[in-house]
């Protein structure tokens, strides 16, 4: 409704102005070829407005006609250009779907067309991936070196070739460019794990702090309380202040982090503030019940005996009576103590729920090697032979003693307090019977010293396991690490 009337009152002044300049007085003379010609001021008017439209016109048609030929290479080129992002839409899809000739295919039509594209050099590179041409691969993503736009680009596909050819510190070199321009996800983490595989927390945690932002909360609070938990201890000895200082700041980040309740506390012991200590130790177990925990509450005090220790791990349990490890401990200060009842009625109710584990049987065995059993004493430890495992510090498939703030492959946190996976192994069936001589020589007409019998032998059989068999390892956590077509 609004444009009517603006197209209405646009109209109206056109035709008042019209009608104004008809009524003006006078006109315009002009001499042409000896002629004078007179016209009054709306004919002059409408004169101009006439050659205008003309000229208009005239330009109009000369500049279609001279600019036929660029818009026709513009029309080719958008053609190519349709015709390349095509190819590189069923290029993609092909190396998705592990079809080699039709990507190769894609990637011949999308180079010739819409060469300078950068899915075209992707997919050029993901094609001579596919067909397992590590060197052109490395070449394509050199090529997207030149350009801003595919620089991260191909410095990430140059890093995944530099790590499947076992190239670490080219690999590290391709990451440290990729962190100096902008600090993508992969590359951060790439350098995060040289820092953490070299033992150098400090870079470590500040390279966690700088990237807090592209990882989620609690992935970012775990870490940096696993790295001022390393600090901690590295510290423990030459500066226990500043020990205490990244352990108390690890435990407030991850209330349930073990190693560091377990430094705090014994730095807290160290510094003679044995209540605080006691308190510290007690709410940490309370949450987490751990035998590290246990250890360092159990010897607050040097010259204790070992009822007082009996008292003092009668307290710790009453923080979390009903767990296992509670009652483990108990039975083992009663067992020092030489309070072999307590320690036994301690254990019963590990006893009685199930298969009991190979600390619960080898604290049976001490027992009753104690009370002077040795039948009983073969017994528990035949079962402890056969029992299910006892949590551990496991990662990558390792056991480990002690916490470790890298794993085994050197992976940040890796190391899990659980129990190690059990696996059942298919061995052969023993074969000890005895292999059959060979046949005796036929006998020849020349006298000559006998023929040797080879000795009889049994065949060996297959060497049974020394050591449990790799553990897959914890799941790690995916915050800030991104796919993308290069690595997958």
């Amino acid at each position: 409704m609004l444009r009517i009337v603006v197209f209405l009152l646009a109209i109206g002044a056109a035709a008042a102005g019209l009608s104004w300049l008809a009524d003006q007085p006078g006109g315009v003379v002009a001499t042409w070829g000896g002629e004078t010609h007179s016209a009054t001021p709306l004919i002059v008017f409408g004169l101009g407005l006439a050659l205008s439209v003309l000229a208009i016109a005239v330009y109009g048609l000369l500049r279609f006609v001279f600019g036929a030929p660029a818009r026709i290479a513009e029309a080719a080129q958008a053609r190519r250009r349709e015709k390349g992002l095509a190819a590189i839409a069923r290029g993609l899809v092909a190396v998705g779907a592990g079809d080699l000739r039709e990507a190769q295919r894609c990637a011949r039509d999308a180079e010739r067309n819409a060469g300078d594209e950068s899915l075209a050099k992707l997919l050029r590179a993901q094609t001579a991936q596919l067909s397992g041409d590590r060197a052109s691969a490395a070449a394509a993503f050199s090529d997207m070196l030149a350009h801003d736009e595919t620089l991260v680009l191909g410095l990430r596909g140059l890093h995944v070739e530099a790590r499947r050819a076992g190239e670490g510190a080219a690999a590290l070199t391709y990451a440290r460019r990729a962190y100096e321009r902008g600090a993508p996800p992969w590359a951060a983490q790439a350098v995060l794990d040289d820092f953490a595989q070299r033992a150098d927390w400090a870079n470590a945690l500040a390279t966690v702090e700088a990237n807090v932002g592209s990882l989620d909360a609690p992935t970012a609070a775990r870490w940096r309380a696993v790295l001022l938990t390393a600090l901690a201890q590295e510290k423990a000895d030459r500066d226990p202040q500043g020990a205490m200082a990244h352990a108390r700041e690890a435990l407030d980040l991850a209330p349930t982090l073990v190693p560091a309740a377990a430094i705090l506390g014994r730095l807290t012991v160290a510094s003679g503030d044995l209540k605080k200590a006691a308190r510290l130790l007690e709410g940490a177990y309370r949450t987490t019940p751990h035998p590290d925990l246990a250890q360092v509450y159990l010897r607050l005090r040097t010259g204790d005996s070992a009822a007082d220790r009996l008292t003092r791990a009668r307290t710790l349990a009453r923080a979390a009576a009903s767990a296992p490890e509670s009652l483990l401990m108990v039975a083992r200060a009663a067992l020092e103590a030489q309070e072999l009842d307590i320690a036994r009625k301690t254990l019963s109710p590990l006893l009685e729920a199930g298969r009991p584990t190979a600390r619960v049987c080898l604290a049976m065995a001490e027992i009753e090697d104690a009370a002077g059993d040795a039948g009983a004493v073969r017994e528990w430890l035949a079962r402890g032979a056969r029992a299910p495992r006892d949590h551990a510090w496991v990662a990558d498939g390792v056991i480990a003693d002690s916490w470790a703030p890298v794993g085994p492959k050197g992976t940040l946190d890796a190391f899990v307090w659980r129990a190690p996976e059990e696996r059942l192994i298919d061995l052969p069936p023993l074969d000890l019977a005895p292999a059959a001589p060979p046949p005796l020589p036929a006998p020849v007409a020349k006298a000559g010293p006998a023929p040797q019998r080879p000795a009889l032998s049994l065949r060996s059989a297959p060497a049974l396991p020394t050591s449990a068999p790799d553990d897959p390892g914890p799941e790690r956590r995916k915050a800030g690490e991104f796919r993308d077509p290069v690595t997958d």
